[in-house]
C-alpha cells in the first residue's frame, strides 16, 4: 500500500472535532487580517529568491491552502509568512507530526530504562499465553511493523480503522481498539502505516508512569512528563496534546503547535537531542529514528526519510537524499536537511493527491535555495 493514501476527509465523523479545533487552528491573541510576511535581510540566500520561493507556496492554489510556512537556518527565523487569519501565535494541527513528537518521548523512556528498544512491548492485552502479539517488539511498533491488522484508509471512509479510533466507535478507548486488532503478518515482516500504532505507544508509556485506570490520573501523569522532559526543555511553550476519554495521550495525531514550536522541535532533531547545548534526547535515540528500517527505506522510527521507496512521504530526488521530515494528513511538513543546517516547517491544507505532489516540488525548490 502506498503512503500518499487516499485523501481521508472524514466526512459527518470528523464534524466533532472541527467545532472543537476550529478547523485546525486556535489563537493566543487575535490573528492579523492581512497575511504577516517577514524575510531577514541577512540570511544566506538573496531576499528576492527566498521571497519568490515563499510566494510560489503560499499563492499556488495548486499547492493548496498553506496558512504557515517558516525557514530556519542555523536555528534562526530566516523567513516567515501566514496567511489572513493565522499568525505567529496560531496552534496548529500537527496532525501525523505528533508520531515524530511520540518517537521523542519514548527515547526519552527507553534512555530512563522504563522501555527497551528490542524487548516484546508491556501491553496487558497481548500477554496471555499463546497470544502472537506478545511477541511484538517496541522497534517494530516504532518503524510500522507490528503485523497488527490496522486499516489507515477504507474504501467507505467511515470503516477506516484511523477513523473509527479517533472519531467513533473506538474514540473512548483509542489504545484499547487499536490493541485489539489481530495479526495480519508475523511481527516485523511487513511495513504498513497506522495511526492506531502510535497510540499504542502512548498507552505504554501512560502505563510505566502510573497504575491507575482513572483517566484524570493517568492524562495529569502523561502531561507532566511531557512538560517536564519535553515541552520546557525544548521551549515548545505551545504544545498542545490532547486525551482520549480514558486519559490516553493521543499520540497519533491532533497535536497543537505554532508553526515556530514546530521549527524548534525540527531543530531538536536537526541538532541531534540538543539544545541549547545540553542534551535533551539521547543522541544514539535520534540516530535510531533517522535509520531506515528494514521493511521501508524511506521510514525510520516514526519519522519519514527521503529515500527512494513505494511508501515514501518526501521527495526523493528533489531534495538532499540526507533530508528527513515528520509529516501530517493533507500536507504538514516539518522537513529537517541536516547538511544545510535547515528547517522548513509548512502547514494547511492540501487534500488532493496533485496538490500535495506540487506542493513537494514547491518545498523542494525553496529547500534547493540553501547552500550546502
Amino acid at each position: 500500500m502506498r503512503r500518499d493514501f487516499k485523501t481521508i476527509m472524514m466526512a459527518g465523523a470528523t464534524l466533532a472535532l472541527l467545532s472543537v479545533t476550529a478547523w485546525g487552528v486556535s489563537h493566543a491573541v487575535s490573528p492579523p487580517d492581512a497575511p504577516f510576511e517577514k524575510v531577514a535581510g541577512d540570511s544566506p540566500v538573496a531576499q528576492s529568491s527566498l521571497r519568490g520561493a515563499m510566494d510560489a507556496i503560499m499563492d499556488d492554489a495548486d499547492m493548496g491552502e498553506t496558512r504557515a510556512l517558516l525557514v530556519m537556518h542555523r536555528g534562526r527565523i530566516v523567513a516567515e509568512y501566514y496567511a489572513p487569519g493565522f499568525g505567529p501565535d496560531s496552534k496548529l494541527l500537527s496532525w501525523s507530526v505528533a508520531k515524530s513528537v511520540t518517537a521523542v518521548l519514548v527515547g526519552l523512556m527507553v534512555s530512563d530504562g522504563r522501555l527497551a528498544l528490542d524487548a516484546q512491548a508491556p501491553l496487558r492485552n497481548w500477554e496471555q499465553p499463546g497470544d502472537p502479539r506478545g511477541r511484538i517488539t517496541l522497534r517494530q511498533l516504532l518503524t510500522m511493523s507490528s503485523g497488527l491488522d490496522h486499516s489507515e484508509d477504507a474504501d467507505r471512509i467511515a470503516d477506516a480503522d484511523t477513523v473509527r479510533m479517533l472519531f467513533t466507535d473506538g474514540s473512548a478507548d483509542m489504545a484499547g481498539f487499536a490493541a485489539s486488532k489481530p495479526l495480519a503478518h508475523a511481527p516485523g515482516a511487513v511495513f504498513s502505516y497506522s495511526t492506531g500504532t502510535s497510540v499504542i505507544l502512548s498507552d505504554l508509556m501512560t502505563r510505566q508512569l502510573t497504575n491507575s485506570d482513572d483517566p484524570a490520573t493517568r492524562q495529569r501523569a502523561m502531561q507532566q512528563f511531557i512538560d517536564g522532559r519535553l515541552k520546557g526543555p525544548v521551549g515548545l511553550n505551545s504544545l498542545t496534546p490532547e486525551y482520549d476519554a480514558r486519559g490516553t495521550f493521543i499520540g497519533g495525531s491532533i497535536l497543537h503547535m505554532t508553526a515556530r514550536d514546530y521549527g524548534r522541535f525540527g531543530e531538536l532533531l536537526r541538532n541531534r537531542g540538543r539544545v541549547n547545548g545540553q542534551q535533551v534526547v539521547a543522541e544514539r535515540w535520534i540516530d535510531f529514528m533517522l535509520t531506515p528500517s528494514l521493511r521501508n527505506p524511506a521510514y525510520g522510527g516514526h519519522v519519514w526519510l527521503n529515500h527512494a521507496s513505494e511508501d515514501s512521504a518526501l521527495m526523493p530526488g528533489l531534495a538532499p537524499e540526507s533530508l528527513f521530515g515528520c509529516v501530517g494528513h493533507n500536507g504538514q511538513y516539518v522537513l529537517v536537511s541536516p547538511r544545510q543546517k535547515l528547517t522548513v516547517v509548512r502547514l494547511g491544507m492540501s487534500p488532493d493527491k496533485e496538490q500535495r505532489a506540487a506542493l513537494r516540488a514547491g518545498l523542494a525548490k525553496l529547500i534547493a535555495l540553501f547552500p550546502g
